[in-house]
């Protein structure tokens, strides 16, 4: 095996192909190729000159990685994940080959689907019909303008809306969650009530969309949605044994910071 780093996108199951012409990150974009060990492999490239996590760059990993799973399941590796060799790389895939095989059938024939919701600035004015102690504040801030006044009410408002988003995912989250085989919670993210992940079967994902629609139809004046997908399955990959040596994570971790 050689002795050139490598920049590795993700697990697969040996003997499959990749998507005609494939390519990776950089500027040309590299040529990706399959490193098999054993029942798996490894998809990856050489490493460009000056990875970076530019916009192109980050499209280019994600979108490989979408075409991957298209058709069979993808154990993505987040971006700048960078081993020091070839031989690197087949041995930590193979010393924990058994949890990635099982990883790889969770993952077979389903998707990650990420919902983002946020209240809904335009369910201010029906917030403060609802609630007489706003009403009075607003009312007291009318008769006696003041800043301390415009702040408090500014937020007892804020809060109002983020309990209502709150309350209006909490009653429907047991029916998407019905429509999935997996959901976590990710990262808080400025603005929203939820930042979560569903592991959505294929054959569930038009109704768990309807489902979506529907919730956002039916709670517009507390909520607003975004969802995003399919994405690769980031959510429900093992955190341990997934990925690379830590000199690898330790080099990506560095890639990143020098963007």
């Amino acid at each position: 095996m050689g002795t050139s780093q490598v920049y590795v996108y993700a697990i697969v199951h040996a003997g499959r192909g990749l998507p005609p012409e494939a390519r990776g990150v950089g500027r040309p974009p590299a040529s990706v190729r399959l490193l098999p060990v054993g029942e798996l492999a490894a998809v990856v490239s050489d490493v460009p000159e000056d990875l970076r996590a530019r916009r192109r760059d980050l499209m280019a990993h994600q979108d490989l990685l979408i075409r991957l799973g298209a058709d069979a399941p993808v154990l993505p590796m987040r971006f700048g994940m960078v081993a020091e060799d070839t031989r690197t790389v087949a041995e930590a895939v193979e010393a924990a080959a058994a949890t990635h095989l099982a990883a790889l059938e969770r993952l077979r024939d389903r998707t990650e689907m990420n919902l983002k919701v946020s209240p809904a600035q335009c369910g201010i004015e029906s917030l403060v019909r609802a609630d007489a102690e706003l009403r009075r504040m607003l009312t007291d801030v009318r008769r006696r303008p003041s800043y301390e006044g415009n702040v408090r009410l500014g937020q007892a408002v804020a809060d109002g809306l983020t309990r209502r988003a709150t309350q209006a995912v909490e009653e429907a989250l047991p029916r998407l969650t019905a429509l999935a085989d997996g959901f976590v919670r990710g990262p808080e993210v400025p603005g929203c009530v939820l930042n979560g992940s569903f592991l959505v079967p294929a054959a569930a994902s038009e109704r768990f969309r309807a489902e979506v629609e529907r919730t956002a139809a039916a709670h517009a004046d507390q909520v607003e949605l975004r969802l995003t997908g399919p994405l690769p399955c980031y959510s429900f990959v093992p955190q341990d044994g997934a990925e690379p040596a830590p000199p690898a994570r330790a080099r990506a971790e560095h890639a990143m910071t020098g963007s």
